[in-house]
């Protein structure tokens, strides 16, 4: 099994991009209808705009983002894009089944924008996505499903952070130890050193069921 993070850049620099190869979207979720719950919808059939805002909740397939206002419009060829928000305090969240797995990448930011038709995810400050228990850190990432790559910065819409910024983008890569051969005997629970741990685990949310 391949790292799901490559690093293309050294240690620091501003802009990381990140390829992706076991963290690819469930293929089956383009063809499956949007469901989208909220406390308030707003509908512009002309414009092809549709607003949805408390508490909203978007699922398609496997798909599922979660937002206290989500903005959806659609071109002529029915094609769907979504601009996600929350609150001062609650990021809208996104969350993607793997393909082939019983496994998800998931993320925050403070907006959150999907793109149906190029399956493209964008994340807009304080942003995070993790696969596994691999993450990323920046202002900025751009998912896209198609090439399977990540684009990560330290400043905000793919730009460097200015000098003197302390932003940073920031990543956690689990060792693949399976991959390093036969696994070693375990030794005694006493001859163990203390383990380091990485980054703290992030709840997953509920699992919630389209209707």
């Amino acid at each position: 099994m391949k790292p799901f993070f490559r690093l293309a850049t050294l240690a620091g620099i501003a802009g990381v991009m990140l390829a992706a190869t076991v963290a690819r979207a469930e293929k089956a979720d383009r063809d499956k209808p949007v469901n989208i719950e909220a406390d308030r919808v707003s509908v512009d059939d002309v414009k092809k705009v549709q607003v949805f805002e408390g508490k909203v909740q978007l699922v398609k397939g496997t798909l599922i983002i979660r937002a206290e206002r989500i903005v959806v419009t659609q071109d002529d060829d029915g094609y769907q894009r979504g601009v996600a928000t929350g609150t001062a305090s609650v990021q809208p969240h996104f969350r993607q089944k793997r393909e082939g797995q019983d496994e998800y990448i998931e993320g925050e930011g403070d907006r959150i924008e999907h793109d149906a038709k190029a399956e493209k995810t964008e994340f807009f400050n304080r942003a995070w996505v993790k696969s596994g228990l691999d993450e990323v850190r920046g202002q900025f990432i751009s998912y896209d499903a198609k090439t399977e790559n990540y684009f990560v910065t330290s400043g905000p819409n793919g730009t460097r952070a200015l000098p003197g910024s302390t932003e940073r983008v920031r990543a956690v890569i689990q060792p693949k130890n399976q991959d390093a051969g036969p696994a070693t005997p375990p030794r005694p629970a006493a001859a163990l050193a203390p383990v380091l741990k990485g980054a703290p685990d992030i709840a997953n949310p509920r699992q919630e069921t389209a209707q």
